[in-house]
């Protein structure tokens, strides 16, 4: 057997044995200790294929009986991807990066650009920016009149905070969608983001609503239906217009009903109208559909607002078991739990450790508060006020960023850039979060009766 055929083989051998693996997940009993039940009871939806799952049980047939089916393998990696976007499980995409990668082995990438841009599109999910962007580059090279490789390109600028370099590759973007007639919901969404980004909050509404309209009228999939509603829930619950919020969420829970995304917003959106139980039997919801950390944490967080302090520290609890899962798969949560460990003042060297080792390479707006936040917790207010810096440079308009700005300014003593930050974040939206806004309330006004004793 050749060279060529033997890596064929091996990689058709490893993606089978990755099917079969979550399949034997999916029937056998859990290990009986509390944190893997624990797990386990909140996430049915990370242990395999859904038995309905007809297409995608269609295909890994045909690969099985084909593991050569490079097109067979191509439709298999986008069916997984699809399913990391509706359901957020983290095991499809490892089915989907493996799957792609067969495909590749199959058939080389100049013959085959669809299996080279599902590889680029699981390595940018994988947060693996570095080969998404070199990948992408080379589609780009291949194929320059293609619009999806400057939006994996764009998208990987992003994560690396290059955002004026992002600008004009999605403006490439934007050329090409216009010479292929092409679908424009991409473009409208990643434009949409970056005007959020750059505090523009009108024209990311326009850009995230024309998305929305553009996936109606193209008949997009409900997923994609559903994440455009979801995003106009953020941005309308992050400029504190919570029913309004509310309206987008359940919009795309008519959608696509138990959508995670739109589950734990809507539970956001009780928790700031003031319905704790509300918000708490929907946090309870979301995490046996994904228990991804930052829900976890939430839900303790409202556990601990209602007095039910053993049940959030139990929440609290699993957060740390699942981190410790999930790193075995990467590095995925790293931000979130950074930031879960910070808000909690608990391990914070290791908030540290994890916040900066992620902002070595991904050097976003969001990386940059998340460094500043765990050192403000760990008495570095020198690199917390560098960091906040860079976190601010585009001018953000994310109450949350503002709030840690205020207390980094508070710490380093001037009081009155702390209130300043504090107001806005509190003016923006009062409720932004449930445990973090009231200590924000908190610091707020013991600065102004600070400033007023003086």
């Amino acid at each position: 057997m050749c060279r060529d055929q033997l890596a064929r083989r091996l990689a058709a051998a490893t993606l089978l044995a990755a099917i079969a693996a979550c399949d034997d997940r999916r029937t056998a009993a859990p290990v009986a200790t509390p944190s893997s039940q624990a797990v386990a009871a909140a996430s049915p939806s990370i242990l395999g294929v859904a038995p309905g799952d007809a297409a995608i049980r269609f295909l890994e047939r045909r690969v099985k009986d084909d593991p050569d089916d490079f097109m067979a393998l191509n439709q298999l990696a986008a069916r997984y991807l699809q399913r990391v976007r509706e359901t957020g499980a983290v095991n499809f995409l490892d089915l989907a990066t493996r799957a792609a990668r067969a495909s590749l082995a199959a058939m080389p990438e100049a013959q085959n650009l669809a299996g080279l841009a599902i590889l680029a599109q699981t390595e940018q999910a994988s947060h693996q920016f570095t080969a998404a962007r070199d990948h992408a580059r080379r589609l780009i090279e291949l194929a320059p009149g293609r619009s999806d490789p400057y939006a994996i390109l764009g998208d990987a600028l992003v994560e690396f905070g290059d955002y004026d370099a992002a600008t004009r590759v999605y403006e490439q973007m934007q050329q090409a969608v216009e010479r292929a007639g092409a679908s424009p919901i991409d473009l409208h969404t990643r434009l949409g983001q970056l005007a959020w980004l750059r505090g523009d909050v009108e024209a990311a509404s326009r850009s995230f609503s024309a998305a929305l309209d553009a996936a109606r009228e193209t008949g997009a999939g409900s997923e994609t239906i559903a994440w455009c509603q979801w995003r106009l829930g953020e941005l309308a619950f992050a400029q504190g217009d919570y029913p309004g919020a509310e309206g987008h969420y359940r919009d795309a829970l008519a959608t696509v009903p138990d959508y995670y995304r739109a589950v734990a917003g809507l539970g956001r959106a009780r928790a700031a109208r003031g319905d704790l139980e509300g918000a708490i039997a929907l946090y309870e919801h979301v995490i046996t559909i994904l228990p991804e950390p930052a829900f976890v944490a939430t839900l303790g967080d409202l556990y601990e607002l209602a007095g039910r302090h053993h049940d959030a520290a139990a929440q609290y609890e699993l957060v740390g078991q699942i981190g410790i899962l999930g790193a075995a798969g990467g590095n995925l949560f790293d931000r979130q739990l950074a930031l879960f460990y910070a808000d909690h003042d608990r391990e914070l060297e290791r908030a540290h450790a994890l916040a900066a080792g992620e902002y070595a390479v991904r050097r976003d707006v969001y990386g940059a508060d998340a460094v500043a936040w765990t050192s403000l917790k760990l008495g570095k207010v020198a690199e917390a006020q560098t960091a906040m810096r860079d976190a601010l440079r585009l001018g953000t308009l994310d109450p949350r960023l503002l709030y840690h700005a205020g207390m980094i300014a508070t710490a380093a003593g001037d009081r009155a850039q702390g209130r300043d930050y504090l107001d806005r974040a509190l003016r923006l939206s009062p409720s932004f979060d449930p445990m973090q806004a009231r200590l924000a309330q908190q610091a707020r006004n013991g600065s102004a009766d600070n400033s007023h004793s003086g």
